[in-house]
This record gives C-alpha cells, sequence and structure tokens, in this order.
C-alpha cells in the first residue's frame, strides 16, 4: 500500500452525501479504530488488511456552514498539520420554506480523471489535471474570502464524478513497477489490477493530491463507475463478458473492482436512511473482523445479475432544494443476454422512472447523471444502432467494431434509449414539469451541449450536457470525426442509411447548441429559481481554467 496520510489518515476524508441536517463523512485511515467527526462515531470495518469509517453526523442546522476537524481515537488527524489549507467545511441544504430568494446551485461535474503519473513525457501528454486547477482555484478564493459566510458562498453544491475515477487497466508506470515487484506482472491481470489490495493501491495514487483532498473534504461528492474503474468495454455485450470469463483471472479482478467500488465510492453516495435500510452495510459495520467474504459474494451476486431482469441497484437520488440530482448506473445494471439487451435492468429503470415523478411540484430541474451520453453526435448515434442491429443478426464484424471503437452507449441499446425518451418526454410535458430537464454524462473525451425537442413540445427544456476528460486525451484524427458526426450532410446521410437497415426514426432530434470542444475541462451546471445555465471551463497550461463557454439553459 502507498497511500501517504498523517497520523492515521491514509484517504480522506471525503464528504459525501449531504442533507438539511445529516452529512456523511468517508476515510480510510491506517488501524482499526473509532472516527469521530462534530461529536458523531463509527467504529472502521477491514477488508484485507485496509480499515475504513463512514460517519454519519446528524442534527446538523439547514442551511448552515460549518467547520470540522477527524479524529481517530481521540487524535485529531484532520486538518493535517501545517498543511497551509483552509478548514474542511460541510454546508448543509437549506429547507425550501426557508429559502424566500433561491439561493444559486452549482453542481460541478466531469468524467475520466486519468491520475499523476510520475513520468515527464506522460504528463506532458495528458496535460494539465482541470479538476486539480478547479480545486486550486477553489481553495484560493475561499482562503481569501473576506469572511466565514463569503467562504461558504463559494463552495459547489455538489461535485459529480461521472465515471472513470480510477484506470484500472490503463496503470501508470510507478503503479506498474510497483505491481512487478508485488507479483513479478506476467500471466495472469498482467500490468493491470489484479486483486482488491491493487485496487487500494489505485485508489490512493488517485486520490492523495493535497488540493484535491481538501476540494473532496470540503464539496459533497457523488460517484458512478464507467469501464475503466473495472476494464474497458465492461459488460458492452454478451460476447465480450463471455470471453471475459474465459480468462482465469477475471472473476478475482471483477470481484475486487466491484467489491472496492462498494467502499470507496458507492457507500458514500446513499443518504442516511438509505444506509441504515441497507443489509450489506448493515453486516459488514457489525461484523468482527475481515469483511472481504462478505463483499466478495456480494460483489460476484452483482456481476452474475448482469442479464437479469432484476439485480442490484447501483442508481441512486441526491435533492438538492428543488433540484432534483438522479444518477443512473449505466454499466453494472445492464441485461445482457440472447433475448434482450438493455442498459438499465426493468427493476432499476422502474426505480428511476418513479423517483424522476415522484412530488413533481417540488422539483424545478431534474438532473440525471449517466456515466455514458444519451444523445451522442447524431451520425455516431445512428452508427451505434446500425452497428446493434447487425450484431443482433449474428454480424461477427459488427461485434467487433463494437468492441474496437466503443459502439456502446444509449443509442446502441435502443430500447434502453427510446425507453429514457419517453421519460423525459412524460415529466417534461407534465402540468407540473420542472423548468430543465437535464442529461449529465461523460466518457467520450470531448465536450458539447445538445438541445433535445420531441415531435410534441415539451414543457421543460431538455438537455444533453457532456464534459469529457478531466484529464484524459483523444487522438487527433478523433476530434475530426466527433466534429463530422454533428454534420447536417454527415447525420443526413447516416439517418438516412439508418433507414436503409431498418433502424426506426428517433423518438427525439437534437442539436448542438455548442461544442464539440476538447481537452481536459470541468463543467458547472449552475441553477437560480427556475433558470439554469452551464459554463464549460478547459485547462489551461498555465495550471488556470479558461472559460469555454457559459450557455442559458432556460
Amino acid at each position: 500500500m502507498t497511500a501517504t496520510g498523517s497520523s492515521g489518515l491514509l484517504l480522506g476524508p471525503f464528504l459525501r452525501h449531504v442533507g438539511t441536517t445529516t452529512a456523511t463523512v468517508w476515510v480510510e485511515t491506517a488501524a482499526p479504530g473509532e472516527v469521530e467527526v462534530l461529536g458523531h462515531t463509527a467504529r472502521t470495518f477491514t477488508v484485507q488488511d485496509q480499515h475504513y469509517a463512514l460517519v454519519v453526523v446528524r442534527g446538523l442546522e439547514p442551511g448552515t456552514c460549518r467547520t470540522y476537524e477527524v479524529r481517530l481515537d481521540g487524535e485529531q488527524v484532520w486538518p493535517q498539520e501545517h498543511s497551509g489549507m483552509p478548514a474542511s467545511r460541510i454546508r448543509t441544504r437549506a429547507t425550501t420554506d426557508l429559502v424566500a430568494d433561491p439561493a444559486r446551485q452549482r453542481i460541478v461535474f466531469g468524467s475520466c480523471r486519468y491520475p499523476p503519473t510520475g513520468d515527464e513525457e506522460l504528463e506532458r501528454e495528458y496535460g494539465v489535471d482541470a479538476l486539480d486547477a478547479y480545486a486550486a482555484r477553489l481553495l484560493a478564493r475561499v482562503r481569501d474570502a473576506a469572511s466565514d459566510a463569503a467562504a461558504a458562498a463559494e463552495l459547489p453544491d455538489a461535485l459529480c464524478l461521472l465515471g472513470d475515477q480510477i484506470y484500472a487497466d490503463e496503470t501508470t508506470p510507478r503503479t506498474q513497477e510497483w505491481i512487478r515487484a508485488r507479483r513479478g506482472g506476467d500471466g495472469g491481470a498482467g500490468l493491470e489490477i489484479a486483486d482488491y489490495p491493487e485496487y487500494a493501491h489505485l485508489y490512493a495514487e488517485t486520490w492523495t493530491d493535497p488540493e484535491l483532498r481538501w476540494l473532496f473534504s470540503t464539496v459533497p461528492t457523488s460517484m458512478i463507475f464507467d469501464d475503466h474503474d473495472i476494464r474497458d468495454d465492461w459488460n458492452t455485450s454478451l460476447a465480450w463478458r463471455e470471453e471475459m470469463a474465459r480468462q482465469d483471472w477475471w472473476a478475482t479482478r471483477i470481484r475486487a473492482g466491484l467489491a472496492s467500488y462498494w467502499v470507496y465510492q458507492h457507500i458514500g453516495n446513499l443518504d442516511p436512511d438509505t444506509l441504515a435500510a441497507d443489509d450489506l452495510y448493515r453486516e459488514v459495520t457489525t461484523a468482527e473482523g475481515d469483511v472481504w467474504p462478505l463483499l466478495e459474494a456480494y460483489a460476484a451476486r452483482a456481476d452474475a445479475a448482469v442479464g437479469q431482469p432484476e439485480g442490484v441497484r447501483w442508481s441512486y437520488r441526491w435533492d438538492l432544494g428543488r433540484t432534483r440530482l438522479l444518477i443512473v448506473d449505466s454499466r453494472c445494471g445492464r441485461v445482457l443476454n440472447a433475448q434482450e439487451r438493455l442498459m438499465i435492468n426493468d427493476d432499476t429503470f422502474t426505480w428511476i422512472e418513479q423517483q424522476a415523478s415522484e412530488d413533481p411540484q417540488e422539483v424545478d430541474h431534474l438532473v440525471l447523471g449517466s456515466s455514458i451520453p444519451w444523445l451522442m453526435p447524431p451520425a455516431a448515434s445512428q452508427v451505434q444502432m446500425i452497428d446493434e442491429r447487425s450484431a443482433a443478426a449474428g454480424s461477427r464484424l459488427a461485434e467487433k467494431l463494437r468492441q474496437a471503437v466503443d459502439l456502446e452507449h444509449w443509442p446502441a441499446f435502443r430500447a434502453s434509449f427510446d425507453r429514457l425518451a419517453r421519460l423525459v418526454e412524460r415529466v417534461g410535458s407534465s402540468s407540473t414539469a420542472p423548468q430543465t430537464v437535464c442529461v449529465l454524462s461523460g466518457d467520450v473525451h470531448h465536450s458539447y451541449a445538445a438541445r433535445a425537442t420531441f415531435p410534441t413540445p415539451t414543457r421543460s427544456r431538455v438537455y444533453q450536457l457532456t464534459c469529457s476528460p478531466v484529464r484524459n486525451g483523444v487522438p487527433w484524427f478523433m476530434e475530426y470525426v466527433f466534429d463530422a458526426g454533428w454534420m447536417r450532410p454527415v447525420v443526413g446521410l447516416a439517418r438516412r442509411l439508418g433507414r436503409w437497415w431498418g433502424v426506426p426514426e428517433d423518438p427525439v432530434r437534437w442539436d448542438p447548441i455548442g461544442g464539440p470542444w476538447f481537452g481536459n475541462a470541468v463543467a458547472t451546471l449552475e441553477i437560480h429559481g427556475r433558470s439554469a445555465r452551464v459554463r464549460y471551463e478547459r485547462a489551461g497550461r498555465d495550471g488556470t481554467l479558461d472559460g469555454v463557454a457559459d450557455l442559458p439553459l432556460s
């Protein structure tokens, strides 16, 4: 394990779910113990010699901001001594009945963040980390604020990390060196991540940057996995799963990947009431000794459920005042079998439909987070639909293309694409429709914003907002491909080919309102009452963020 920490704190604290009176704080510690935050405690649980705690803080005042410390067995372990960082803060949500003038809300989002490599050539290739640049700027603003209230006003309401938080299949040179020293790196998973301790190492490598640790300790952070958190093209198709099942190292890898995701990312996504009702969380936090057998069995069930109409639900909901955030698992909840091909199993999709429609009078903006875009460049969308039909008809070439060039987004699951379109249209056409319905996504290593329209106009304005990568790259020629995907002549030709191939007409049309843009970036969805706008910023070579676009959405 290579994590660095102070006085027993290896990773964190991560401020995760925050409500009106509650907050959860996640940590990884160097040894077992009792973790305390604002007078609330949690015992650590152990997974293969790694130690974790998720502290639920209750009884906070709505709409307030307060600093906090982390103690381990009574000893202060955060803030780190002589760090020079501002204090970490918890800012609770205001209850809507207390807000006469709705506060401005900010949801920062992005995906695909490759970690620091320690290699000068690779650092130049991957460029400046946009999230690190954002953290440095926020840090400076909070530090320079004239008062605590001014500092609190600088903080965004949520940070949504929409996939590829880690790269288990594309390890850095220093991690490869560590793997060679640990197990040789020949055979099996090779220089990819192989088991739970290696996943723990990978999270440590990715999340120990000082500015980011402060950002994560202060801004409520939501997460969802994408393929590289497990492996490239994860659950692309039944053929992909069958091929991976033939690898003698895969069972250990997938179980370690899902178990570590549950520990490092998933449990922090859940609100305290959902946590309290979660059978596995209760078992893990009350068990004696190493809980790896519990997590391994759960991960095995979750992986086996792919292909079934019911399965483990990784999707979740956050309420941010009158903004509803639904984060959708579009990787591990898939149905991939000889009879059906769905992005999301029926049980989870029904849950999403219920959450999107519940208490509509309380929602001014509905935000759906999906690691992969719903609305791709239209020409690319048609290609994915054509490929899906061809692969279903038994074309081996179509299956090879699907895996070779990542034809695996929502359009490649046409039944689910249409079901999501129907959901958005239904919500957006109701008498209590939100002002906007926005789908936030990443994955595709370029950024863009598009507005969707339906045959019958909706009351809500509907958008696809894609921001990727936070830190990664795209081959130069793909920039031309992505550009071409929006060009009207190319789109028209692709749609004609689609009709010839038997692809039904799209239930929704969409056109770009900004982009595509390339380079490391973060985006901010800013909401004020029933108005909304999105801002895209790109990391410059000097480590600062440069504005790319500021687009009104309502």
